[in-house]
């Protein structure tokens, strides 16, 4: 009898162990394998044919409105050999399908909205593949880590080691991105970011 019961306990929390997944989403291993997704040099539009398939790839909702349980806001930059390069207006948003992912971006000011009707965690990665970037540890679009040229991501000034895909984002984060020479990288890293009254 306690044979069972143990097993039945350890079916039901594996159960909700694989809920807890699904209500969570995913971010996918290779996004370069994603369609739509772009591996071309900046600046990168916001690539909406193929939305629909990576937010189900990523196990996201193609959502008909915005979200209200979850509110929160993030700023991006990205610089490219020393250049920023725009985050641009529309991103996640397919106004022709009638639309929008839960993370998001409105305009070309670099911040993210992440609206979702249920409590969740929403990352970085699901992000850029909601954007049809390429992004992993190695590259952010055509551009791929090298000696001369590394890769970092920092989050409110702060250098991040691991997976930068699983950055979760939380409120008021400032990120940035970095790819290029030391002598290409910004003077200073920002570290933070004003946002609008209200957000």
């Amino acid at each position: 009898m306690r044979s069972r019961i143990a097993t039945a306990a350890a079916l039901c929390a594996c159960s909700v162990a694989l809920a807890a997944a699904a209500f969570a989403g995913t971010t996918v291993a290779d996004p370069a394998g994603l369609p739509g997704i772009n591996t071309g040099d900046a600046p990168w539009p916001a690539e909406l044919d193929h939305l629909k398939e990576r937010l189900a790839a990523d196990g996201l909702p193609a959502l008909a409105e915005e979200g209200t349980v979850l509110h929160t806001h993030q700023h991006l930059d990205i610089f490219i050999d020393g250049k920023p390069v725009p985050v641009p207006a529309g991103a996640g948003i397919n106004e022709a399908q009638v639309f929008i992912s839960p993370s998001h971006v409105h305009d070309d000011t670099g911040i993210l909205h992440v609206e979702s009707p249920k409590i969740d965690t929403f990352t970085l990665g699901q992000f850029f593949d909601i954007w049809g970037v390429r992004f992993d540890a190695k590259c952010i679009g055509g551009y791929c880590a090298t000696l001369e040229k590394p890769l970092h991501v920092h989050v409110n000034g702060k250098l991040q080691d691991g997976d930068p895909r699983l950055i979760a984002l939380k409120p008021h984060q400032e990120i940035a991105i970095v790819y290029g020479s030391k002598d290409e990288q910004p003077k200073k890293i920002p570290s933070s970011f004003k946002f609008p009254k209200g957000f």
